[in-house]
């Protein structure tokens, strides 16, 4: 919303409306009219100002709660991916096992990108893998943790990591924590 545009409409109206109740005469009357009519200008400014000024007070109070909900969101997502890795006990690094594809857009505004999972060693493992999502400036906006069931020596599974929030413009993926077990 234009915010010069919708308080200027409304002054202009009143500033029109008292001088045409000034009139042009030079006389007392009119005089006494022009100061009444100059005193309503100035108050009706002085309301539309006050009603602009509480209008972006509403504005910057909803983007702080905006900004402390996603902040919660993002915290709440890093919480469950730390306990999610934690719960891998005895867990290997398997960093270099996982390889990720492009992020691509997933529904409600969400990102996925798909992970593929080479089992380099000579038994069956399962793998927990941490996946953050980025912006283009490197600020972590988002974390979700991957299960992958048991992959046979030598074979390769697909996964896809979908993040939690909806996230928009440029979003990179990389693997935080990979372990195998």
């Amino acid at each position: 919303m234009d915010l010069h545009r919708t308080t200027a409409a409304p002054l202009a109206l009143a500033i029109g409306a008292v001088l045409s109740v000034a009139g042009c005469s030079s006389g007392a009357k009119g005089g006494a009219a022009a100061s009444v009519a100059s005193g309503a200008a100035g108050s009706a400014a002085s309301a539309l100002q006050s009603g602009a000024a509480s209008a972006i007070s509403q504005a910057a109070s909803a983007a702080n709660s905006l900004s402390s909900s996603a902040a919660s969101a993002l915290a709440s997502a890093q919480s469950a991916a730390a306990s999610a890795v934690a719960g891998a006990t005895s867990g290997l690094d398997a960093t270099a096992d996982v390889t990720l594809g492009a992020v691509a857009p997933a529904s409600d505004h969400r990102v996925q990108v798909p992970l593929t999972v080479t089992n380099h060693q000579s038994g069956a493992e399962r793998y927990t893998i941490q996946v953050d999502f980025k912006d283009s400036g490197g600020k972590l906006l988002d974390v979700t943790v991957v299960q992958v069931p048991p992959v046979q020596p030598g074979s390769t599974a697909t996964a896809t990591a979908t993040s939690n929030l909806p996230l928009t413009g440029t979003v990179t993926a990389g693997v935080d924590n990979a372990l195998r077990y």
